[in-house]
């Protein structure tokens, strides 16, 4: 069996960036992808812009994990944001920052980034190998010796890391094999669920919706007569429900609250920035400016036109009435469906449709400062198939690139 310092099973963000800092360090690295190529989810994270980190600063940065996101301070400590803008800055890739603190390629290429990593990864003292997928880490008398892969092949190799990406868009490659190779080295898994999912609904109207995207409004959950989560910014009606940033960032908390068998209600409020008073006057103004007119015509400068005739018809308005005849009572109505429009969610999209996966590799059972098992020595964990996951915003990004630089470090 051929023999290396190390062997990092994955190629995604953790993993490439876990070989590149070992390579720096002259260790003698083989990394093990299942794919023909490196980087497939990466590829097209951020709708194929790739939102690679975020520049908030670390307190904020933690403060958008789940609470098992502590575990990172020591790996953001080491590598963090500016680190990571470095990194690919030298490489000759210029970034930006937009709104939200998100950074992307300016080329808005997630091609840039993978390049620099697959450039990167054209060292003497870095094999790889595409299309072995790892079967099992062989351990004899307690000691890592390599890794078994499915084609029949043995490597050997004393230090083995783990970062196979968690069980979210199977097709790039991420089909949960990370966990799998943990538990039989008695690691535990933290349940798994799907992360960052687009939203259910039962409600059959929103389907005429489709395609119809709303900035500036506030989402709400609801379960027991109770807010049990809120998000403000963008989101997206699909055939199926809603999606979008904050639909993304709440389906979590819905996904854990459907669990309960609670109950859960989500309201949208469509004009957030202003109380009741001011938007019965805003409505005022409107039928006022636009005499004669029917409802639906008014309300273009207040909602997309793709949803004005189902709105007004959740609100038990017609459409078609005349502005001057609508009712104080029938104005009410409107201010209501504007402030709190009801969904009742049914579910979110499997794991396949998330783009992360919560849960994962108990972070208790991980050293902080090296990403070593405390189980098994020599077995290290990288990326996104630990217990640790955030909101959208490129926070998951830079949890697996922090961690891989930490892996290869120490590996």
């Amino acid at each position: 069996m051929e023999k290396f310092d190390a062997i990092i099973i994955g190629s995604g963000p953790a993993g490439m960036m876990a070989a590149i800092r070992a390579a720096e360090r002259k260790r003698k690295i083989l990394l093990l992808e299942r794919n023909d190529a490196p980087g497939r989810k990466l590829l097209i994270s951020g709708k194929g812009r790739c939102n690679l980190t975020n520049s908030r600063d670390i307190g904020d940065f933690l403060d958008r994990f789940s609470p098992s996101g502590i575990f990172l301070r020591n790996a953001f400590a080491r590598f963090f944001s500016a680190e990571l803008v470095s990194f690919f800055e030298s490489a000759g890739v210029r970034l930006k920052t937009e709104r939200g603190g998100r950074v992307f390629p300016e080329s808005n290429r997630s091609g840039d980034i993978l390049g620099v990593l697959e450039s990167k990864l054209k060292k003497p003292d870095i094999k790889i190998l595409y299309g072995e997928r790892a079967r099992e880490i062989i351990v004899r008398n307690k000691k890592i010796e390599g890794v078994l892969t499915y084609s029949g092949r043995r490597f050997r190799s004393s230090r083995i890391a783990i970062a196979t990406g968690g069980f979210s868009y199977p097709r790039t490659g991420s089909t949960g094999d990370g966990y799998d190779l943990a538990k039989k080295l008695k690691h535990e898994i933290v349940p798994l669920k799907p992360g960052l999912s687009p939203i259910l609904i039962k409600e059959k109207f929103i389907r005429a919706w489709q395609g119809v995207s709303l900035k500036n409004v506030r989402l709400a959950l609801f379960s027991g007569g109770k807010k049990i989560d809120e998000r403000f910014g963008e989101m997206l009606f699909t055939h199926f429900g809603l999606s979008g940033p904050i639909v993304l960032d709440i389906s979590a908390s819905v996904y854990d609250t459907l669990k309960k068998k609670n109950g859960a209600v989500m309201a949208i409020n469509f004009k957030p920035a202003l109380n009741h008073k001011k938007l019965d006057a805003r409505l005022l103004r409107e039928f006022k400016a636009s005499p004669g007119k029917a409802l639906k015509n008014v309300f273009r400068n207040l909602l997309p036109r793709g949803i004005i005739e189902g709105f007004l018809e959740y609100c038990g308005v017609d459409p078609g009435k005349n502005v001057s005849r609508i009712t104080l009572a029938e104005r009410r109505k409107l201010i209501d469906g504007l402030f709190d429009l009801r969904l009742t969610p049914s579910g979110v999209m499997p794991a396949a449709n998330g783009i992360i996966t919560r849960g994962g590799v108990n972070t208790k059972e991980i050293n902080p400062k090296t990403m070593e098992s405390k189980i098994v020595k020599g077995l290290f964990f990288a990326g996104e198939v630990i217990d640790v996951d955030a909101v959208t915003g490129g926070y998951n990004m830079q949890a697996a690139f922090s961690t891989g630089w930490v892996c290869g470090d120490n590996i």
